[in-house]
């Protein structure tokens, strides 16, 4: 039985590193504010370098050390250089952020754009996930990842998203696996599966809906599901994965965890 600990030393991550994609932005930006807070040191990656750049002067003041990468996780070969590039240390923790949602109409949709959407949405995690295990196993130490799907892998709601669905499926049936595959080498393995948050990505997609009165019904009949009556902040998807992250889920290992407003329970 793991040693009782206070509370401050649960949720502490000082003297760990952690990886996190689509930093530069939304639940990524979110969730580095809190690991800082935690006291973890940073690797952030993101294909936006600017982005990158501003979260680390935000950051300046934090405990741990802050370095960002621009890596387009889309691509393998730029995770494979990101992971060559680092000192043989594993990092301790590793969050899977970086996702695209864009709506296209299922009979619409071609290989080049289902495979760009995959690659960042699913392939990315896989092989960043791959890349991380590897590095624990050969120092033989634990660790923990934290990946993110969303609701729509659990319940399709919204037209035209049926590759984003499937992505996000694959993510959780991922975490699954590798939680089942690793948990006995220490290697914890969980999800969020956020609904309904006001990230930069959503307020784009609301231009939309006075253009389409279709999306404004989608939207009506979202909003009418979230028993919270209201949408959520990316720093609430963040809290999630900081516990989740920390040894404050010392015994959660493949959970798939909503935070999502009470829409999957509705």
């Amino acid at each position: 039985m793991p040693n009782k600990s206070s509370l401050a030393e649960l949720i502490s991550l000082e003297g760990n590193t952690a990886v996190i994609t689509g930093a530069a932005a939304g639940m990524g930006v979110a969730t580095a504010r809190r690991f800082a807070e935690a006291g973890a040191d940073l690797i952030l990656l993101d294909i936006n370098k600017q982005g990158l750049e501003e979260v680390k002067g935000e950051l300046g003041e934090a405990r741990g050390s802050v370095m960002t990468y621009k890596v387009d996780v889309g691509e393998k070969a730029e995770i494979d250089t990101f992971w060559a590039s680092l000192h043989e240390d594993a990092p301790d923790i590793l969050i899977n952020n970086a996702g695209i949602f864009p709506f296209k109409e299922f009979l619409e949709t071609d290989e080049s754009f289902v495979d760009h959407l995959m690659g960042v949405n699913l392939y990315s995690t896989y092989w960043m996930c791959q890349h991380f295990i590897e590095r624990l196993l050969k120092q033989k130490k634990g660790g923990a990842i934290v990946n993110v799907s969303s609701i729509e892998a659990m319940i399709p709601f919204k037209d035209d998203l049926a590759h984003y669905s499937i992505s996000k499926a694959g993510v959780a049936a991922l975490t699954r696996s590798l939680s089942r595959d690793f948990g006995r080498k220490g290697i914890r393995v969980n999800a969020v599966l956020p609904g309904g948050i006001k990230t930069e990505g959503i307020k784009d997609a609301y231009k939309e809906v006075f253009k389409d009165p279709g999306l404004l019904k989608d939207g009506y009949h979202f909003s009418s599901r979230l028993s919270l009556g209201r949408m959520g902040d990316p720093d609430e998807i963040a809290r999630m994965i900081l516990v989740l992250a920390s040894d404050m889920s010392s015994y959660m290992n493949g959970a798939l965890v909503p935070v999502d407003g009470g829409f999957l329970s509705s």
